[in-house]
């Protein structure tokens, strides 16, 4: 795959179901090799969105591009997608679940058993193979449903809150999965409303308020635009150098860190050296970025 080129194109997509705009003129690009956010709170449009995406739903106007190609029932083989409403037969032994949805991707025989054999060694499932799913833990299925939009090897993975219903040690497993798919250089689109997870895991991140698209980009990049001049401290001596208000503008407790915002035109740097001098004990001294939540607030203030 063409790393130059995007894999998925929205352009100026919209759609409505009588007088309710679910998204609104909504554009981005998703790349190879990344994965891409798309985060906002329940009922924004993120699955309404992934919807028109995979074909399920036709945009009202707009166009969706795959592969450099107007999307078409053709091209939905290219797609793996995780539904955040998870469908498997309960009734069906684990394997031949497997086999029987990679089969509807044209993955069959010996292939599809070597396939089914390596990912559910991958995702420690291997000894419940024979077993019905009835039988599987709620985290167990979503990892099998998880399997069933990789088995055909897609070009382009959407999961839609993937990690619902797993606990801690599975989550891990899944968000290690997930970064090996990415560094393998497939496409993946996250769409989540857990602000933390999608800090952990996305290169880019499109949020969206009610049907809006309210920021898109580079992660990286938009955390430094969002950037306040704030300092997170641990230390040990006297605390009396913060109550210079020009110094410091205010202060707030966060966990065990102190989380200091610095006057105008003071530098974290200088700021150091004067506690340094006074004879205070750093144990921590890290420079605070915005998190995706902070960000997410601020955006949706302003857009009020």
């Amino acid at each position: 795959m063409d790393e130059s080129k995007p894999t998925l194109v929205l352009n100026h997509v919209r759609k409505s179901f009588g007088d309710f705009t679910a998204v609104s003129d909504l554009s981005l690009q998703v790349r190879p090799g990344r994965v891409f956010g798309l985060i906002g709170p329940n009922g924004a449009g993120k699955t309404t969105t992934i919807r028109m995406i995979v074909n399920i739903t036709v945009p009202d106007s707009g166009t969706v591009e795959l592969l450099g190609q107007r999307m078409t029932t053709a091209l939905q083989d290219r797609i793996g997608y995780l539904p955040e409403e998870r469908g498997l037969y309960k009734k069906m032994k684990v394997g031949e679940q497997l086999r029987f949805f990679a089969e509807l991707k044209d993955v069959t025989g010996k292939e599809a058993d070597a396939r089914i054999d390596k990912w559910l060694a991958k995702l420690q499932l291997t000894d419940w193979k024979d077993k019905r799913t009835k039988e599987l833990s709620k985290g167990m299925q979503q990892k099998v449903q998880f399997i069933t939009a990789v088995i055909h090897d897609p070009d382009l993975l959407i999961l839609d809150e993937p990690f619902s219903g797993l606990d801690p040690v599975n989550v891990d497993i899944m968000k290690d999965t997930i970064l090996e798919l990415r560094n393998a250089n497939k496409t993946i689109i996250l769409s989540t409303h857990q602000m933390e997870i999608a800090e952990k895991l996305c290169d880019d991140v499109c949020m969206i308020n009610r049907s809006h698209k309210v920021l898109d980009g580079k992660l990286r990049e938009i955390r430094r635009s969002f950037s306040r001049n704030a300092v997170a401290l641990q230390f040990e001596g006297d605390d009396g150098l913060l109550n210079d208000p020009e110094l410091v503008a205010s202060m707030r407790h966060v966990g065990e860190d102190l989380e200091v915002l610095l006057g105008p035109g003071v530098s974290p740097q200088s700021l150091l050296k004067r506690l340094v001098d006074s004879g205070v004990v750093i144990r921590k001294f890290e420079l605070v970025e915005p998190t995706l939540h902070d960000i997410f607030i601020e955006k949706v203030r302003e857009a009020a």
